[in-house]
């Protein structure tokens, strides 16, 4: 097994930590008859009975029609124990979709078990069109843009690239909804948040955000995102309030000039910003979009952190050496916990009992107990520690200083306690000679959370950890860039509810699909069946093809060239309203391609405008769901980039390539 296919097929076979969705549970089967016709089924279309455990299988089309190629549907799986009909929590079950296979009644168990075999083995020959075990890398970039890596598969020894995102502008900071399907990214220099889609891994939005946006931060209910603007002014300074499900800007709070980090209650009653220059903290009313309260905090606050266990908010203080306690529900202060100057980033663990802060200058992470709101302890770290972040069992602290990540056993702390604190190497070199590093970090959880991958921009290696090991088992170098930040894209089935696993797809074809089941125990491998039926408007795409327009005189090399090419059907006639276009293109023999949407401009032209920064043979490949795979495969052109001293030709002819 190549070791940079273990992350995967650890998280199916030895089981993964799942993440709550914050959706409502919806009944699965409401008419007992319908349980009796499922129950019935021979061919276990949806439900299996096996070993003491029931599973029962259900695809629904979101907006309560039937499955349709390019839908949205909620695929389920209820598990429960065969006799007493419990519910089977933390069961961590795997699951793929793809087209039916023909096998005689007796040989459909050894025909599906052969395929999740196949599945198992993540090679690029081998994969499902459904994954719903997947998950990405998704990499911040130094240069305008970010990386999707697939980390499941390993094409001799080459790390996948899935994609590459353009951005306006050099990125920043970054938050992701707790269901992955979206990434806000900030971008100073624009004044501007990119919103990226994650089921296409393209920037759909681009939202004004006020003046130098940097931090950017979710609040607890998923519904607004707030972007920190470091304005020397006063006036303009504070935070920008964005609706996210209309990705609309509602408010901007003018709190104060410089730095701004963001906490919130856990109920989403409140917003807590940190202001540096003015040494307060604004208490922002979210129901009511007011600035209720502003508290001072010190000379200095570096960082704002929310304990859920204390209910309170913890302000450290970086000049002073502080961190003062505020209580989350009066606004009053409750406490100062008293350190030394240095003190800079916070944050607690999951359970909201001990929060760390890092102390850079004296190479330290400092425990509060918020039961007590007490300093525990004061822990020898990497040297110049700025980042960290927590899993089940430890906490992580990066160094700027050093190459080495330090981890705090959680389970040892505690009054009159030793810590344990353990290591490994991440990398060669430590992150501050790579230089230009953005507020997003460079440690992201994995989502078994008992494993974290940590990049290194020194040499552009994402690194995965699993604990109990003793070094990384295997790195993800992203070629072509620079590395600064990754953040893992889970799309795993997760538990919904006690024994019902499912997630949200879109539906990739139209067809009948067979829907593989595993879990582990005990070992249960079974092919559900689901139909899924054409899109309405499916026909009148079939048979297009396209022209490249232009292309047969080269290019310059680093000057702006607009790709277009013509869709036409079998009929000759131009296909219109084509909103799924894109094109994809990479250097030969490169294997970093790039994809573009591609935009409709009249007559069934469609045009994107390309940076081709280096000269050789380049090769465009036109792609679109609705039109399908073949369509992707048949229609594709090459184009010549010549050195920038090298004249050029003028464009206008039209070259066939179906």
């Amino acid at each position: 097994m190549n070791k940079k296919t273990r992350p995967a097929y650890m998280g199916v076979l030895l089981g993964v930590a799942l993440i709550g969705l914050g959706v409502a549970y919806e009944k699965l089967w409401c008419d007992p008859r319908e349980l009796l016709q499922e129950a019935a089924d021979a061919q276990g279309l949806h439900r299996l009975s096996r070993d003491g455990v029931t599973v029962e299988f259900e695809a629904k089309a979101m907006d309560g029609g039937d499955l349709r190629e390019g839908g949205f549907a909620n695929v389920r799986f209820k598990v429960s124990d065969q006799n007493s009909g419990q519910p089977l929590s933390g069961m961590a079950p795997g699951a793929w979709l793809d087209p039916a296979q023909s096998a005689p009644a007796g040989d459909r168990d050894s025909s599906c078990k052969a395929r999740v075999a196949l599945f198992l083995k993540s090679s690029i020959g081998a994969r499902p069109l459904l994954d719903l075990n997947s998950y990405f890398l998704l990499v911040l970039n130094k240069d305008p843009s970010l990386t999707v890596i697939d980390p499941t598969v390993s094409v001799g020894g080459v790390t996948s690239t899935l994609a590459r995102i353009d951005l306006p502008g050099r990125p920043m900071d970054w938050a992701a909804t707790s269901d992955d399907k979206q990434v806000f990214v900030s971008i100073p220099e624009r004044g501007q948040v990119a919103v990226i889609d994650t089921e296409t891994f393209r920037r759909v939005a681009t939202l004004d955000a006020g003046i130098m946006p940097l931090r950017v931060a979710l609040q607890p209910d998923q519904r607004r995102l707030w972007v920190g603007n470091n304005s020397d002014d006063p006036a303009t300074g504070g935070v920008t309030v964005i609706d996210v499900p209309s990705r609309s800007t509602l408010k901007t709070f003018a709190t104060g000039s410089g730095h701004h980090e963001i906490a919130f209650s856990s109920d989403s009653r409140y917003a807590f910003v940190s202001n540096r220059d003015g040494g307060t903290l604004s208490v922002i009313d979210i129901a009511q979009m007011r600035l209720v309260q502003t508290v001072k905090v010190g000379p200095h606050p570096l960082s704002v952190a929310y304990s859920a266990l204390s209910q309170a908010v913890y302000v450290a203080d970086g000049q002073e050496g502080t961190v003062r306690v505020i209580d989350a529900q009066s606004h009053q202060l409750r406490h100062t916990v008293k350190a030394e100057q240095g003190l800079g980033p916070m944050r607690f663990s999951g359970d909201g009992r001990y929060g760390i802060v890092l102390n850079t200058l004296e190479n330290q992470a400092l425990v509060i107990d918020a039961s007590t709101d007490t300093l525990l302890h004061r822990i020898p770290v990497s040297a110049e520690p700025y980042q960290l972040t927590f899993t089940k069992g430890y906490a992580y602290v990066r160094g700027l200083a050093s190459s080495k990540v330090s981890m705090i056993n959680l389970g040892s702390l505690g009054e009159g306690r030793t810590p344990i604190v353990q290591g490994f190497e991440a990398g060669p070199a430590a992150p501050r000679q790579a230089g230009d590093l953005p507020l997003a970090q460079g440690l992201s959880v994995a989502r078994d959370d008992n494993s974290v991958f940590v990049v290194n921009p020194v040499d552009n290696t994402t690194y995965f950890y699993a604990e109990g090991m003793n070094a990384p088992m295997s790195g993800y170098n992203n070629r072509g860039h620079q590395a600064r930040a990754a953040i893992v894209i889970d799309r795993s089935l997760r538990e919904l509810a006690p024994g019902v696993y499912g997630s949200t797809v879109k539906l990739p074809a139209a067809g009948t699909f067979d829907v593989a089941f595993l879990l582990n125990q005990p070992q249960i491998i079974h092919c559900f069946s689901t139909e899924i039926a054409a899109a309405p408007d499916a026909a009148k795409h079939k048979g297009a093809r396209a022209e490249f327009i232009g292309n047969d005189q080269p290019a310059l090399q680093h000057n702006p060239y607009l790709a277009q090419v013509r869709i036409l059907g079998d009929d000759g006639q131009p296909r219109l309203g084509l909103d799924d276009l894109s094109l994809r293109y990479f250097l030969a023999p490169s294997s970093l391609p790039r994809s573009l949407p591609l935009v409709e401009v009249g007559e069934g032209v469609y045009q994107a405008s390309l940076q081709l920064a280096e000269a050789g043979a380049w090769y465009l490949h036109v792609q679109s769901p609705s039109l399908g795979r073949k369509f992707a495969e048949e229609n594709y052109t090459s184009l010549r980039v010549l050195p920038a001293a090298a004249p050029t030709a003028s464009h206008g002819d039209i070259r066939s390539v179906r």
